[in-house]
């Protein structure tokens, strides 16, 4: 009786929760949100003044008693509260026009590869305290994989790689499962760092994380091209304090996000080497492929190709690879009950 009560309420989700950006996917729907993971909080009376798009416009813009805070970092919580308020946000705007409570919710949570079970747990008890009935979560290179319709259930070697805003999950896929994997502390937010700090000892002038970000994307490239690409950037002089507006190039940018995109190579390189040889080959038959927001970084993929000798391709839409995959695994749960990081799963709820 209960069991069909569940099936004809329950809303199936799937949640990218990123460092970055965070998507969520409802079963039948398809994507209905797709907001930063910002949350702006009044830190006299600890109230939440905005999440998503709102609080991102505060950034760098708010009083002292504001905070417009990150509740994820380098993929992981690291504010266990604020995360579970970012959670409930989500599921409430999901739940808005429904007549039923959205403590009935499943909820798929994308997670990077090689976290702890302390970080498994956070994310878990940060999503049901949020108000979700049942959680479970998924490695993000598989989620990606999955959103990718690459053939992982077979017997066969992927390799993807997941270039997000805090990891890079790099990882080869077989049978359901991963073979072997990295999860990189270098990722979309290091490369924007980079360029703050590149700026600041190069011209003396002091740049919001911002500012780098739209830079990067406006003009960042991974390898030299031909055209070369110009763009002004304003910030304050750190000699004469007063306000500055320079030009910058493209090489100036890839100059800056230089160290950090060889450390990505080197751990792509890396996993090629412990790779088994069988499974190497079937990479090299069908090469490499990329999803994540770091994917659109201009040449990325041909710096890939350079280092590797393999072809490398970009998926469609990179960016909600991982949330399309959570989203084909709720609607075919048992098909991908494997794939699942946890084996909790309470068979009398389905």
């Amino acid at each position: 009786m209960f069991k069909k009560i569940y099936r004809y309420f329950s809303e199936d989700i799937a949640i990218d929760l990123g460092t970055a950006n965070s998507l969520v996917y409802v079963k039948n729907k398809g994507i209905v949100i797709n907001e930063p993971s910002v949350v702006a909080i009044n830190g006299k009376t600890g109230q939440i003044l905005a999440v998503g798009n709102e609080a991102k416009k505060m950034v760098g813009r708010t009083p002292s008693h504001i905070q417009a805070i990150r509740p994820l970092v380098r993929g992981v919580v690291s504010d266990f509260e604020v995360t579970e308020q970012m959670l409930r946000y989500f599921l409430e705007n999901v739940f808005q026009k429904k007549y039923i409570p959205f403590s009935w919710a499943r909820v798929i949570i994308g997670i990077p590869s090689c976290v702890t079970e302390v970080e498994k747990k956070a994310v878990e008890d940060a999503a049901k305290s949020a108000g979700a009935r049942e959680v479970f979560l998924i490695e993000q290179p598989i989620a990606a994989a999955i959103g990718a319709r690459l053939p992982i259930q077979e017997a066969k070697g992927n390799f993807i790689i997941d270039i997000g805003g805090g990891t890079t999950d790099i990882a080869i896929l077989s049978l359901g499962g991963i073979v072997i994997s990295e999860s990189l502390k270098v990722a979309g937010d290091k490369l924007t760092e980079d360029i703050v700090q590149y700026v600041q000892q190069k011209f003396k002038l002091l740049i919001g994380e911002r500012t780098a970000e739209d830079i990067k994307i406006a003009i960042g490239e991974a390898v030299s091209s031909k055209e070369k690409k110009l763009a002004a950037l304003r910030g304050r002089n750190l000699v004469t304090g007063l306000p500055e507006e320079i030009i910058v190039s493209s090489d100036d940018i890839r100059q800056a996000m230089e160290k950090s995109l060889k450390q990505m190579i080197d751990s792509i390189k890396a996993i090629i080497e412990a790779t088994p040889p069988e499974i190497l080959a079937d990479v090299m038959t069908s090469g490499i492929y990329l999803v994540g927001g770091g994917a659109l970084l201009t040449g990325i993929d041909t710096l890939i190709n350079q280092a590797t000798k393999m072809q490398v391709k970009i998926i469609e839409d990179p960016l909600t690879a991982v949330v399309r995959g959570g989203g084909i695994v709720l609607e075919n749960l048992d098909f991908y009950r494997e794939a699942l990081a946890q084996a909790h799963i309470n068979q009398s709820l389905f």
